[in-house]
């Protein structure tokens, strides 16, 4: 029997393995793809000698994932901080900045400036680790930081209903933190979308959204590197159907989907319905471009951003979602853009690169290209005369690609109601399944989705305790090597 195996090897499941790896076990990892990463995969998608981000662009959770802190991932890859975290065009040239630097974001929001350093100070203090910390924390016992637990929750409470909008005077400063809000494909206002929004946007005054040299894959390497030096294996190209066809270990993590863990289970599992009932949320659908030049919006401080939410007035990215959630396309969608190559130039050396999602309803098969390039346009007059080459992926097809991303929900999972904390069961354990010594990790577990690398590092160390009574996770550290 050997000690342990991983299902899949996006950030979580890598993590798994890495932890599994560095506490001594013999640990091989299955991936069904040809490569790893995942979500956290980079590729040459329209021609050679240009990287594209496959899922995965930004990663606002790179520099506060206690995993990545202890991991020390700044010491083996180059993180890109760019001095704003995030850009939000509105029409007649204006624009809402987010810098890096919260007392800079204040003072360019004139009136809600105040406001602003309010809502997100008491997280930013310390780089964002208390916060970072109390996200990613077990449920078991009482938390590390409950002072700043609590405040979060309170802010996250208020900004969930309509009193949110009292927050801010101006449009400026409303949009700007609806545009965060926006990136878990809901209903705004909601709990899911203020929680995740307001951990989002204290990352990037905290310590920024970075992004890797080289592309996102850079994450996935940094990960997979250290477990093959810790006496890991790595086989790609062995797509998993049943939990039979794995090696008999002591140690099963699954980074995958409660759907797809009982297809996997059979008839392992006598009871499956709790994990029938967790449910998915709506998608994404994604165009990835070649350009000739930078998109030149008509804000040019939105030239140096490498995150740009185009979504208008908070009172158009509210219809938006609304017109997602209810099944239908937006007439004036969100758009998410990342132009990686304001900083880094080796993606695409003399041209430019742009990965773009939009929301849509699961299982749209409709191409994105057209409402994305006509949204950006909007604000970046010129912008489709830029383009040299695109390819598109609507929602069925982020499903076909990777099976995580069910009918396009990128998030493998509602993050709403209940399933912001019962991910996917509820307990102090929410990584164990019924099946002895077989643990779930993957976005659908707590704390949810991003590349942080959290569900991962919760599911081996409690796989650790239970089946080897390790009580202490493993060190780390970056060697200099692995």
């Amino acid at each position: 029997m050997q000690d342990a195996v991983v299902v899949g090897s996006g950030p979580n499941g890598l993590a798994a393995a890495v932890t599994l790896a560095r506490a001594g076990l013999a640990v091989t990892v299955f991936e069904g793809a040809d490569g790893v990463g995942g979500g956290t995969a980079s590729a040459e998608l329209i021609e050679t000698g240009v990287i594209n981000d496959v899922c995965s662009a930004v990663h606002p959770m790179a520099l506060a994932s206690e995993f990545f802190r202890r991991f020390e991932l700044e010491r083996r890859i180059e993180l890109l901080v760019p001095e704003i975290s995030y850009g939000h065009p509105l029409d007649g040239g204006r624009a809402a900045i987010a810098y890096r630097g919260l007392d800079r974001t204040a003072s360019e929001l004139g009136a809600d400036g105040a406001a602003w350093r309010r809502l997100f100070s008491p997280f930013t203090r310390d780089g964002g680790r208390a916060l970072g910390q109390s996200i990613g924390a077990s449920l078991v016992g009482i938390p590390r930081h409950p002072l700043t637990l609590l405040r979060f929750g309170l802010r996250a409470l208020r900004h969930a209903t309509a009193a949110g909008n009292g927050a801010f005077e101006g449009e400026e400063a409303r949009a700007l933190l609806t545009g965060v809000f926006a990136h878990t494909i809901q209903r705004m206002p909601s709990l899911g979308s203020s929680a995740a929004g307001l951990a989002l946007a204290a990352f990037g005054h905290a310590g920024g959204w970075p992004i890797p040299r080289g592309g996102s894959g850079a994450i996935a390497g940094a990960l997979a590197g250290d477990l093959v030096a810790h006496g890991g294996r790595i086989e790609t190209g062995t797509w998993i159907s049943s939990l039979d066809e794995l090696p008999p270990a002591r140690i099963t993590v699954l980074d995958i989907t409660p759907r797809a863990f009982v297809e996997l289970a059979g008839e392992r599992m006598r009871s499956a319905a709790r994990y029938r009932r967790f449910r998915y949320g709506n998608a994404a659908a994604k165009v990835d471009m070649v350009l000739s030049e930078p998109v030149p919006w008509a804000n040019t401080q939105l030239r140096e951003a490498v995150t740009v939410h185009v979504g208008g007035t908070r009172a158009e990215m509210v219809a938006a979602e609304r017109a997602v959630a209810s099944g239908s396309h937006a007439a004036q969608p969100y758009v998410l853009v990342s132009q990686p190559t304001v900083l880094d130039e080796t993606r695409a050396p003399g041209r430019h690169v742009l990965w773009a999602y939009t929301h849509v309803p699961a299982g749209s098969g409709d191409d994105p290209t057209e409402s994305i390039v006509s949204r950006i346009e909007r604000f970046a007059p010129g912008f489709r005369d830029t383009i040299v080459a695109s390819v598109s992926r609507s929602a069925q097809q982020l499903d076909s690609h990777n099976p995580n991303d069910v009918a396009g929900d990128i998030a493998s999972g509602a993050v709403n109601g209940w399933q912001l904390i019962a991910r996917p069961t509820f307990g102090p354990h929410p990584w164990a399944t019924p099946l002895k010594g077989v643990y779930l990790c993957s976005a659908s577990t707590v704390p949810g989705p991003g590349v942080h690398g959290l569900g991962g590092w919760n599911a081996a160390r409690l796989a650790l305790r239970t089946e080897f009574g390790m009580t202490e996770g493993p060190d780390l550290s970056y060697s200099g090597t692995y």
